[in-house]
């Protein structure tokens, strides 16, 4: 049974509250993983050209198209224009190269997936010099790109358009020239680190607020790992007022701690290619938090980043690297 949770944007669409996130989940998991969304009721995907997985999902996707258990107007398929494609002229191309590999004729929205801009090396992917960092493009301009994302809603390429990574003074810089506003902008958000001023500001201008990582990542630290990166991040599931919560109501930490995400009215893109754990994320619809419980969860602030930018060497050279 599909979820019939949804926020409506400022666009006029609807956007299922919950999505399935699918960052860091290779073609070979993903594909199996969107079959148990789609089961479980999902209707929500996202993914990025960054990802490397567009193809495998546009052929899962086909599949269940192809076969009639579900309508392309039931689904919400979200991706974003790349870091080393983030300029005006790259913004149609590059969203019809990942219609082709989604196998779609429109996404239901399209964010520029980060203010951080690349230069381009021949494949297209981010330019890094000989040291191995990455080559700034300092001529892009969020706002030109931005005006050409604009363009995407009329040629029927993308039914609503927003943002990722972006802070108050670049979203203030794209409403003064947007003549369509951003719908949402996508953040890492979670318990230990909710940006609770940039989320009301999101809200008061009508842009319904995306949450990546609403589970803290505890998985990133392999990739770290990977790239030298020395830093342990927390575990939300051990934290004792999460888990006394989750135990009060007979759910899993990981359900509490994306009910109040929920609660919030913030739209949550949990990532997981474990079965049931994809259906457990889906089902917080059950049980409410009393108001003591969220606010015992809002204390737990750290202002702590889990998805570390450094993983693209060089990426504070750029002038819009705010973090």
């Amino acid at each position: 049974m599909a979820s019939n949770q949804y926020l409506t944007l400022n666009s006029g669409h609807k956007m299922p509250i919950i999505g399935l996130g699918t960052w860091q989940a290779p073609d070979t998991e993903v594909e199996a993983a969107i079959d148990v969304a789609l089961e479980a009721g999902y209707r929500h995907i996202d993914t990025a050209p960054l990802y490397l997985n567009e193809k495998a999902i546009g052929r899962a996707l086909k599949r269940w198209l192809d076969s009639g258990k579900v309508k392309r107007e039931e689904l919400f398929i979200v991706t974003k224009l790349p870091t080393a494609a983030n300029r005006a002229r790259d913004v149609e191309a590059t969203l019809k190269k990942s219609l082709a590999d989604l196998q779609l004729d429109y996404v239901d929205i399209y964010l520029i997936h980060s203010p951080v801009t690349a230069v381009a090396n021949e494949d297209g992917g981010v330019k890094y010099d000989a040291d191995g960092l990455m080559v700034p493009d300092l001529e892009a301009d969020i706002t030109t790109t931005w005006t050409a994302m604009e363009k995407l809603v009329p040629s029927g390429l993308a039914k609503s358009i927003g943002v990722s990574n972006f802070d108050q003074d670049q979203l203030e810089r794209v409403l003064k020239v947007a003549k369509i506003p951003p719908a949402t902008n996508q953040i890492e958000h979670h318990v230990y680190l909710q940006q609770r001023d940039l989320v009301n500001f999101c809200k008061a201008n009508g842009i319904v607020i995306t949450a990546y990582s609403p589970l803290g990542s505890k998985g990133l630290n392999k990739l770290n790992a990977s790239a030298g990166i020395n830093r342990e991040l927390p575990d939300l599931f051990d934290i004792p007022e999460v888990k006394e919560i989750a135990a009060a109501h007979g759910k899993t930490p990981a359900q509490v701690l994306l009910r109040w995400i929920v609660e919030n009215g913030i739209v949550i893109i949990p990532k997981s290619t474990n079965p049931e754990r994809v259906k457990q994320n889906l089902n917080v619809f059950d049980f409410k938090l009393t108001a003591e419980e969220i606010a015992k969860l809002s204390t737990l602030d750290q202002n702590f980043r889990v998805c570390d930018w450094s993983l693209l060497r060089g990426v504070e050279r750029h002038p819009e690297y705010h973090f």
